[in-house]
């Protein structure tokens, strides 16, 4: 089955995969066959029998109860984050695949917000398409302007790896949010679109994805070498937008007081002449995410992507 038909199973067997016979408290003992756990010890270790876990990940059952749950989550050493994504992919009622994905639209108070930051600030998406942006954000990176997506940049563009010198955990951690973000609803046309030009063009993507890591999308420390200004470290929130379900306010910030408050006014007053005359939103250039919104189109509900 795949992924889309037994998301249960998918997820059971990618962490099965990932915790070692150490870890669970079982003697390595010779060579194995298989990366991790074998079933037969997940399901000795949960109290369950072999024959119902291979049912559960071959998607033959998919109503285990909350104390099957939890103890996998035990077994398979899940966190919090983790534990939530497993019980969203329990009890999957049937429901009718779209046809056209829904569009992205920033309300207008979000975009007036927006527009009145001092800081760096974007809107994304649920999958991390820049929605409208201002433009102390394009200064912050050019990619973080209106029809860009963050997971494309940072596995596609050498330039947006660059920016980080912490690379490979921030791939990490956006393919973690990825995950989150989906939860369940694999077949989003914008998703699969998504993750479809991904898993082509990025052999590290296609490593992170069938990890099957979890990561909410807390506020957290950013650290970037700049172009212009070099090392920056900034605060990164990323604020819930209301009644704009999915939609997120992401705001770059210094401490303080701080070297990086400096290097940032520096490129704010580098920024200030491209801003004249132009709100964030204003412009989606040539190749933006199809089905997603701009500022300057109004809310609707058509589009796919």
């Amino acid at each position: 089955m795949t992924e889309t038909t037994n998301a249960l199973g998918a997820f059971l067997r990618a962490r099965r995969e990932l915790v070692t016979p150490e870890q669970a408290g079982i003697p390595g003992g010779g060579a194995r066959r298989v990366p991790g756990l074998r079933r037969e010890e997940v399901a000795m270790l949960a109290g369950i029998s072999a024959d119902y876990y291979l049912r559960l990940e071959r998607g033959r059952d998919r109503n285990p109860s909350l104390q099957v749950l939890e103890a996998l989550a035990r077994v398979l050493r899940l966190d919090q984050d983790h534990l939530a994504h497993l019980m969203t992919l329990v009890c999957e009622a049937p429901r009718q695949r779209r046809r056209r994905a829904r569009a992205e639209v920033p309300p207008p108070g979000a975009l007036n917000l927006l527009g009145s930051l001092a800081q760096p600030a974007v809107i994304e998406g649920r999958y991390f398409d820049i929605l409208a942006a201002n433009p102390l954000a394009s200064a912050l990176s050019p990619r973080l302007a209106v029809g860009g997506n963050q997971l494309r940049d940072l596995f596609l563009d050498p330039a947006e790896q660059d920016l980080y010198p912490d690379w490979q955990a921030a791939a990490e951690c956006l393919v973690a949010n990825l995950r989150h973000s989906v939860g369940k609803d694999v077949d989003d046309p914008r998703f699969i679109e998504l993750t479809g030009e991904l898993s082509l063009a990025s052999p590290r993507f296609v490593q992170l994805w069938a990890r099957h890591e979890v990561r909410s999308q807390y506020g957290g420390r950013l650290r970037l070498n700049h172009p212009l200004v070099g090392a920056l470290t900034l605060n990164r929130e990323r604020l819930d937008i209301g009644g704009a379900d999915g939609l997120k306010l992401v705001v770059f910030h210094p401490d303080q007081g701080s070297v990086d408050a400096d290097k940032l006014a520096l490129l704010a007053s580098a920024a200030l002449p491209a801003a004249v005359g132009r709100r964030p939103g204003d412009e989606a250039p040539a190749g933006s995410p199809r089905g997603t919104g701009t500022a300057s189109e109004t809310t609707g509900s058509t589009g796919a992507g």
